[in-house]
């Protein structure tokens, strides 16, 4: 029985070839879990040898932690995205979590709270998750701090009212695998909810100031 012969792959340069194996390892770890990113799966979705992920990435262990950190990165910046630096911090910060509660940034949830089980047992990606645990922090406390500045919030501890936001985004990942939805509440206002208590502002100011300019709001 002969093998099927794979695809003849263009050459490239190292950091193109690099950077394709990141974003495909990425996008197997959001859309499959950590768990699938071996060199294998990489190369077969890629059509190569598995020896040519290994040049880039001798230690698979390795490659699971950058796929990881390339994966959280650009998905924060989807979720606080840089052309939006100069919406007023409240219309940001709103952006930033109904995006994220409202369903559309799932697979997210479920790779942190993959990373963090994985990181259990895996050195290099337990590092990998502090590093991005920590920008997205920093990320967050600017935001809380530029909201203060501007009389848009009230609090009088930026950091510790921005680790209680993301602690109650923290939460609400630990369902990400839930398929049916929860009685009850709806646990998906609860960060949301959480940042206006913590920061000075009415219930339903954030749902109202996510919606673009002109929206109104319906229901």
């Amino acid at each position: 029985m002969t093998s099927r012969p794979r695809p003849k792959q263009s050459r490239k340069l190292p950091e193109q070839r690099r950077a394709e194996i990141l974003r495909t390892a990425a996008r197997i770890g959001l859309e499959e879990g950590l768990e699938r990113i071996t060199l294998r799966r990489v190369a077969d979705t890629l059509g190569v040898r598995p020896g040519l992920i290994s040049h880039y990435f001798p230690v698979a262990d390795h490659l699971l932690s950058e796929a990881f950190a390339f994966a959280a990165t650009t998905e924060r910046g989807s979720l606080l995205p840089s052309h939006e630096e100069d919406l007023p911090p409240v219309e940001r910060l709103a952006r930033f979590l109904v995006r994220l509660t409202d369903g559309d940034y799932r697979d997210l949830s479920r790779l942190w709270l993959n990373a963090r089980h994985l990181s259990r047992f895996k050195d290099a990606l337990r590092e990998a998750v502090g590093a991005q645990e920590s920008r997205t922090r920093a990320e967050l406390v600017a935001l809380v701090g530029k909201g203060v500045r501007a009389g848009e919030f009230t609090t009088d501890d930026e950091v510790r009212a921005a680790l209680h936001i993301l602690i109650t985004v923290d939460g609400l990942g630990a369902y990400a695998n839930d398929d049916a939805p929860q009685e009850g509440p709806d646990y998906g206002d609860a960060a949301i909810e959480t940042a206006e208590a913590r920061l000075g502002l009415a219930p339903g100011t954030l749902r109202a100031r996510a919606l673009p300019a002109g929206t109104a709001a319906t229901g």
